[in-house]
């Protein structure tokens, strides 16, 4: 049963906190609740709902920007010059990567840590229209909110540096500003250089199409560019004198295709050739096919990836070419943590969904009727049950967070950005997330993160269940090795 929204995001909420169904968490839950002081999480809202425009003009200007990942120059700058307003103190540059920075504003335990996002997708450059509109010469769109993502992240680090300093209680917040997120790893680079050692807790959260703070997990991904090279030569006068680079991609793509009978049905493997050639009249001497390949078991996508590289140097060694590939990312599944997501639920509860008003409702049907999969827009007003983590709360996506959860217990929501009904990574996403719809939804983001921090900083002990948790679901032998290895941040994979 789907629990309606009693309140509006954008009105101040009541602060009932229905019980939980597990017994233990109930108790970590209700002491959370007793030991936070309605005034506490009352100041956070009101003070949220009083800077929503200002956020939302932040969330629209790095929407405007739309920079590709590595590329996020305009908007990470925006957010720090922000953080360093606040009283953060502000590390750029972090991990090797230009755009990637670390703030922290307190001191001592806990130490809680909120994950921010801001780059944009390659394409799906569209005005915030219920209509296909494209931008000209834009090279990105937000199809996936995280301009929304990163201004919601900011807002609820600085309502806890708020409560931390007029309460005098102990306690470091962070908020990691996390780079390519869209096929760069850009976290994993930044847990590969120990920004997270120390760190009790991580909050983190996602535009979507609904509202909800489940324990589930996600996808492992791994992904690379495979590059062939051949013997150019005129297609029609000596085409023996020819090795085609374009026809060891296909060969590839060929095999691979013929793979998927015999792997497990629920990988994932994709691609795009990116390069095949300049004309048909002369045999490529260079062409490139990106793959990219996810499982929820890191151990099986390691198997089928060995698999997709046997495909391409046997490609080239039938086709007469050479292959070299570069692995330009990977990350892990999510690891689940129930007793965070718990908390976080009951958050999000307390805080509702989303409330349209005549504009957006008329915008909301207006693209609804673009959709092939069609959901009430009042979705956006409700909260889903909790489930725990399960394969019906596993995700179809990958996601970078998932390195960051194996390293600290880890915490996520969606909050409904988008109309119900949308897909991520398309240009009803895009358009969503650049008007009032996306902002409302960064607005329940903002305040559930916040809520959730304040009551993991005012009850430890949630932590140390979390934590508890956490170390007996990785495993006592656990050893982190991330799946893009040692190399460098590939900083130009986007370009």
């Amino acid at each position: 049963m789907k629990k309606q929204l009693l309140v509006t995001a954008l009105l101040l909420p009541a602060l009932s906190i229905t019980q939980p169904s597990a017994a233990q968490t109930k108790k970590a839950i209700k002491a959370a609740s007793a030991t936070t002081t309605d005034s506490d999480k009352q100041a956070i809202l009101t003070d949220l709902n009083k800077r929503f425009p200002e956020y939302a003009g932040i969330s629209k200007q790095i929407w405007d920007f739309a920079e590709l990942g590595y590329q996020e120059e305009k908007s990470a700058a925006l957010l720090e010059e922000q953080l360093r307003k606040e009283g953060f103190d502000v590390k750029t540059g972090v991990a090797g990567i230009p755009t990637a920075f670390v703030a922290t504003y307190g001191s001592g335990k806990p130490v809680i840590g909120i994950l921010g996002e801001y780059d944009a997708l390659p394409g799906l450059a569209t005005e915030a229209k219920p209509d296909f509109t494209p931008i000209a010469g834009q090279k990105g769109g937000h199809g996936c909110g995280h301009n929304l993502f990163g201004t919601a992240s900011v807002a609820a680090a600085t309502e806890i540096k708020d409560w931390l300093k007029r309460s005098g209680h102990s306690g470091t917040i962070k908020i990691y500003g996390c780079p390519a997120e869209e096929g760069g790893s850009g976290k994993v680079y930044m847990v590969r250089e120990g920004l997270f050692d120390g760190v009790d807790a991580v909050l983190h959260w996602h535009p979507g199409d609904k509202n909800a703070a489940d324990a589930g997990t996600s996808l492992a991904n791994k992904n690379a560019k495979f590059r062939f090279r051949g013997i150019a030569a005129h297609a029609a006068a000596s085409p023996e004198r020819g090795r085609s680079a374009l026809d060891g991609v296909e060969a590839m793509d060929y095999m691979v295709n013929l793979m998927r009978e015999h792997i497990p049905q629920d990988t994932r493997i994709h691609y795009v050739i990116t390069k095949g050639g300049e004309a048909p009249n002369v045999v490529p001497a260079f062409a490139e096919v990106y793959y990219y390949a996810r499982h929820k078991d890191r151990d099986i996508l390691q198997s089928v990836w060995k698999r997709i590289e046997n495909a391409a140097e046997g490609a080239a060694k039938g086709t007469g070419t050479k292959v070299e590939w570069e692995i330009l990312g990977g990350v892990f599944n999510l690891l689940p943590n129930v007793t965070l997501a718990e908390v976080m639920h009951q958050n999000l509860t307390t805080v509702g969904g989303v409330q349209y008003n005549a504009e957006e409702t008329a915008f909301a049907k207006q693209i609804s009727t673009t959709f092939d999969k069609k959901v009430p827009i009042e979705e956006a007003a409700t909260v889903k049950d909790f489930r725990d983590a399960s394969e019906s709360a596993t995700s179809g996506g990958s996601t970078d967070v998932g390195d960051v959860s194996w390293t600290v217990p880890t915490v996520g929501l969606s909050t409904a950005t988008w109309v119900p009904g949308s897909s991520a990574h398309s240009w009803q996403s895009t358009a969503a997330s650049g008007m009032g719809i996306g902002q409302k939804g960064m607005l329940v983001a903002a305040k559930t993160l916040a809520l959730t921090a304040l009551d993991l900083y005012k009850n430890p002990a949630l932590i140390e269940k979390a934590r508890a948790e956490w170390q007996q679901k990785r495993g006592a032998d656990f050893k982190y090795e991330a799946l893009l290895g040692n190399r460098k941040p590939a900083l130009d994979y986007r370009k």
